[in-house]
């Protein structure tokens, strides 16, 4: 194992191994990735893998087609397949208030280069045939998203930045991170690493780990439920994919997996875990699954998609998730901690994790911080946050689901 490098990279989930990938591909190649246990362990293994162009804010839907481009790129440079299925996505316009705000988005995906249609509900129910259109005014499509497998993306990644120099380092656990001579030095069992330049891509373990220097992140790990069903003639009949559904009204995403449907819920009381300390055993754990808070979302999604009332269900998965209070990620150097950078609080990291890595790699290699990004830097919420108000913050995030804001 490399015990002395330019830069340590914590953590071998998406974002970790995007951030070792585009450090390499920088010229950073005197890097090492430590993972505790295997690559996606963490929560990426359990994750849908989404990927859209679709984001109310502007500036950041450089983190959504960064991630896209990314995984593609890791996967021509190693041959390692990422599973993309380009399958397009159906932003339903639940109220006449989003589709005005789907009108006020297009000239921005025009300028960008990204297909972006606005579509009548006739065009929805052509699209998707099995969504009930009565009660929608039309949706945002974006025809180039669709979802990777994570496993997949993930080890494509690694691939890449291995064969650039870099190097993995999996079931090397660091247990503590601290101050060193011109960087930082990091325990693991196979012994001390060094590094001039740390990035920590632990997602919900970052608090812990970071808190003995005296940091406070205010990232909690809620309780997310994801849903597949079992198989569905009208689909297995299908010759095409159908597009993923995203609808505010139902508070859910659905995707077609196999010959069934993958669904995600966002319900309106979601519970939080492990907030006094995440359990020194936890590795591919999932927790038990607690469907009776989702059935009035469940309930919904029968009336807009009628072919679900028809469905078994064969896997409800509940897995932690890491948020901010403002559901954006940590991502850039932490204040008077030189080296020291975060790349955490992803609560969509397959989505954004891509993007996000190229962004902070860039930072990292020129010094620059990127132009109209302070939404997601590292050290907006400073270093007291109460816990209870983050708590509070991140519960309203989180039960908005896929409401949108006022245009900006």
């Amino acid at each position: 194992m490399k015990s002395d490098v330019q830069v340590a990279v914590i953590g071998g989930g998406i974002v970790g191994a995007s951030v070792l990938y585009w450090l390499a591909r920088l010229g950073w190649t005197d890097a090492v990735l430590l993972e505790r246990r295997e690559l996606t362990s963490g929560s990426t293994w359990h994750a849908a893998g989404n990927t859209t162009y679709f984001g109310p804010y502007p500036k950041m839907t450089a983190l959504f087609a960064g991630s896209i481009r990314t995984y593609l790129q890791a996967e021509q440079d190693s041959g390692v397949s990422v599973g993309f299925h380009q399958t397009g996505s159906l932003r339903l316009a639940a109220t006449p208030r989003e589709l005005d705000l789907f009108h006020v988005y297009a000239p921005r995906y025009a300028s960008l280069g990204i297909p972006f249609h606005i579509r009548s509900p006739q065009e929805v129910a052509e699209l998707h045939p099995f969504i009930d259109t009565r009660a929608i005014h039309g949706a945002a499509h974006t025809p180039t998203d669709g979802h990777v497998d994570p496993t997949g993306a993930t080890n494509a990644l690694a691939q890449t930045a291995r064969k650039r120099g870099a190097s993995v380092e999996r079931y090397c656990p660091v247990e503590t991170v601290t101050r060193a001579p011109g960087g930082w030095a990091l325990a693991t069992p196979k012994g001390t690493v060094t590094a001039r330049h740390v990035v920590v891509a632990t997602s919900f373990w970052a608090r812990e780990m970071l808190a003995p220097l005296g940091l406070n992140l205010p990232l909690y790990p809620t309780q997310h439920h994801e849903i597949i069903t079992e198989s569905l003639p009208d689909i297995a009949a299908r010759d095409t994919e159908l597009p993923a559904m995203r609808d505010s009204w139902v508070s859910c995403n659905v995707r077609q997996e196999r010959d069934g449907l993958l669904i995600g819920i966002y319900e309106k009381q979601p519970e939080f875990w492990a907030l006094d300390g995440i359990p020194p055993d936890f590795k591919e754990d999932l927790l038990p699954p607690n469907l009776d808070p989702l059935m009035p979302h469940l309930e919904r999604l029968m009336e807009r998609m009628p072919l679900f009332a028809s469905a078994g269900i064969k896997v409800a998965n509940n897995g932690p998730m890491c948020l901010t209070p403002d559901g954006l990620p940590l991502i850039g150097p932490v204040p008077d901690m030189a080296g020291l950078w975060l790349a955490t609080g992803f609560n969509v990291g397959i989505g954004t994790g891509g993007g996000s890595a190229e962004i902070l790699a860039r930072w990292m290699t020129t010094g620059e911080p990127p132009k109209g990004l302070d939404a997601i830097h590292a050290d907006r919420f400073g270093t007291d946050m109460d816990r209870d108000a983050a708590l509070a913050s991140i519960r309203e995030v989180y039960t908005r689901g896929y409401e949108l804001p006022d245009a900006i």
